[in-house]
């Protein structure tokens, strides 16, 4: 029997023992790689060539979103699934953008995990309950009512004290352009200030102000 070999990204060192030990522990899984950060998991990925990655979000350096966005542009049919304790649209859009096959929360029972990873070997994609309720949700929502995964971005950045000239810089936009994205979110919103945007969005669960 071909094991399923597995690549694990996280920044947190007993995360990453306690997922290898216990993947390891089942017939048909081989753990072949731990990375520490983004930047490492790509490099891994591209040498180690694994069936399945499980990509932490909030990383130093590259975060996931960005490691997700490297290994698809590398290799197209990678699949990878993330494993993160976040199920806000500013967490679960740009990812499943990005590429990536599944988005499981850390606090799933191991079984659900074990599945998980069985079906994305097979090329079906895994959401764990809340996320797909969450994109459920969003897909019910009258287009006006949804923010783009850009829009989240910049009410991000909003959220973190960030000036529209700070925020075109990260996002490599106009100043220009980040006016029309606020006035857009103003109307989605239905709201008419920076402050009034961030507390709707905090409130609905768009953005977390833990980054």
């Amino acid at each position: 029997m071909d094991k399923i070999r597995i690549l694990i990204t996280d920044d947190h060192p007993v995360v990453l023992e306690g997922l290898s030990g216990m993947l390891a522990g089942q017939p048909d899984f081989e753990v072949i790689g731990l990375a520490a950060d983004g930047d490492t998991a790509v490099k891994m990925h591209g040498s180690l060539a694994p069936d399945i990655t499980l990509m932490d979000l909030r990383m130093p350096g590259l975060d996931g979103v960005g490691a997700i966005k490297a290994i698809k542009a590398q290799q197209p049919a990678s699949r990878i699934i993330v494993l993160t304790t976040y199920d806000s649209d500013a967490d679960i859009l740009p990812a499943i953008e990005a590429g990536a096959t599944g988005y499981l929360l850390k606090d799933a029972p191991r079984e659900d995990l074990f599945r998980a990873i069985r079906a994305a070997a097979r090329g079906d994609a895994v959401l764990a309950p809340a996320v797909a309720a969450r994109l459920m949700t969003r897909m019910r929502a009258p287009a006006e009512e949804n923010l783009s995964a850009r829009e989240i971005e910049v009410l991000q950045l909003v959220a973190k004290g960030a000036g529209n000239k700070e925020i075109g810089k990260s996002l490599h936009i106009s100043t220009a352009t980040v006016k029309t994205h606020l006035i857009h979110i103003y109307g989605k919103l239905g709201v008419d200030d920076r402050t009034a945007a961030v507390t709707t969005a905090l409130e609905k669960g768009i953005i977390t102000l833990a980054r």
